[in-house]
Formats: C-alpha cells, structure tokens, sequence
C-alpha cells in the first residue's frame, strides 16, 4: 500500500511518471493533477502511517521517507532548471514540491505543531501550481508552443499572465509575505527547533533552486525580442488570464490572512 501511495504521489524515485503526464496533459487537466491528485495519495499515506497503522510505524521509516523527500527537493528543482519546455519545467517544480511535504514528516513524531506547516505548505502548493499550470496554457495557446527559448516575443504580450507566474513564483520560492513562506517559515522553526538542521539546510537550498527556475521563465518577458516573420500571437480569453491571476493572488494572499486557516488547522489537529 505505501508503495503504491508513493508511486502516486511521485515521490522520488518513483516520480518518472509525472513530468510528461502532467507536461502533456491539457493545462486544466493538468492544474488538477498537480494540485490535488498527487496531494490525496500524501494524505492517504499520511493518515495510513499515523492512524491505521501508528502502532507498528517506527521513527526510523519517517526519516526514511524524509530522506526520499529531500532528494525529490534536490533532483525535481535541478531538472526544472534545465528545462527547454515551459509545462515539463513546471512539472518537475511539482517533484520537488511534493518533496518538502514528505521531508517534514520527520518533524512530526517530535513536534505537533509541524503539522501547521505541513497542510499550509500543502495549500500554498495547490493555489500556486493551479495558477502556474493555467498560465502555461494560456502562453501554449498564444504561441502554439511552450519552447522557452522561443517565448521571448510572446510573454511581453501576455502581462497578466506573467504577473501571475511571478505571483505563483513567489509562492513556490517561499518568499513574504506568501502562503509559501509561512508554510516552510513554520517548517523551518520546527526542524531547527528540533535538531534537524539537514532539513532547514534543505529547505534553504530548494527554495534558492527554485528562485533560478522561476526567474528563468520571468526574465524571457523582459529579453526585448519581436515576432519573427511568419510567427503569430494568438491572444487568449481575459478569463483564462484573470484566473491564473486569482489564483496566484490566494496562494500570496494565504500568507497575509493566515490566522483562519491556522486556526481551521488547529482545531483539525484538537479533534
């Protein structure tokens, strides 16, 4: 069974599934996945471990999960880097995502309150990888392609849907005031607190990874080229561009007005 929920969860290393479904799929298809399928198979596992089986799961199977996290951390954020297409590189974000939820279970056999950080992280991750997959669609549709090295003319004509990749970027680097930092704020409290300082390390490392890949796709909006002859810009609807926006707007948002979802967390870990 935890084999199973692993493999669906993408944890690395049995995460060889992912990126060209998720990069292949439709960009609406693909938000879902990223958001919340690959989330249930976590809280699945979760609930299995700490539940169903607490009384025969060791510590010792924990940190070997939180090994496997960070490596996920590590290889997901490098094989976003040197991507060529848009949604793989977006995709392989998602690997290394999933890998901070499982390199914090560790924390939680010697900190309750890492759970907080956990589900936080959890509901950044969902807001901003929605809104980065839609904004991949949106720039796919308007060019036809999602090579990066040919998104220079494209992206300056799609502002809305830049400001929203920054916004989502913001998340998923982990910078303030974001649902993304709070999460991985919170994380980084519990594992210094509690000795492990691999984990803060981790941490620290994945989200200055991050900052390349995300930069890497903000920077091409500002690189001054136009349309060669021949090529065409397909505008796409004002709707598909707004709700990439919204939802990055949560995922940053989720930082600011943090006290009611912490407060939901609380009384989910009371009950």
């Amino acid at each position: 069974m935890t084999i199973g929920l692993l493999a669906k969860a993408a944890l690395f290393p049995c995460h060889v599934w992912l990126p060209p479904a998720h990069a292949n799929a439709p960009a609406p298809v693909s938000a879902l996945l990223s958001a919340l399928v690959v989330k249930g198979s976590f809280l699945i596992l979760v609930r299995l471990w700490t539940e169903a089986y607490a009384n025969i799961v060791t510590a010792e199977a924990f940190s070997a999960l939180g090994y496997l996290g960070a490596a996920a951390v590590l290889w997901g954020a490098l094989q976003a880097i040197v991507q060529q297409r848009l949604k793989m590189l977006v995709a392989y974000s998602t690997v290394a995502q999933l890998g901070y939820l499982f390199m914090a279970l560790p924390l939680t056999a010697s900190h309750p309150g890492a759970w907080s950080g956990i589900l936080m992280l959890l509901a950044a991750h969902a807001l901003a990888k929605t809104a980065l997959f839609l904004a991949a669609g949106n720039i796919l549709k308007a060019a036809g392609h999602d090579v990066l090295s040919k998104l220079g003319p494209i992206l300056p004509r799609l502002p809305i849907t830049v400001f929203a990749i920054g916004l989502a970027g913001i998340s998923i680097i982990g910078l303030p005031p974001s649902g993304g930092f709070l999460g991985k704020w919170l994380l980084l409290g519990v594992a210094i607190d509690s000795g492990f300082f691999w984990i803060a390390l981790i941490f620290v490392a994945g989200s200055l990874l991050a900052s390349v890949y995300v930069f890497k796709i903000i920077a091409l909006a500002f690189s001054g080229e136009d349309l060669a002859d021949g090529e065409r810009f397909h505008s796409p609807p004002k709707l598909m561009e707004w709700t990439a926006f919204a939802l990055a707007l949560v995922a940053v948002g989720l930082g600011l007005a943090s006290e009611a979802p912490l407060h939901l967390i609380s009384l989910e870990g009371e009950g």
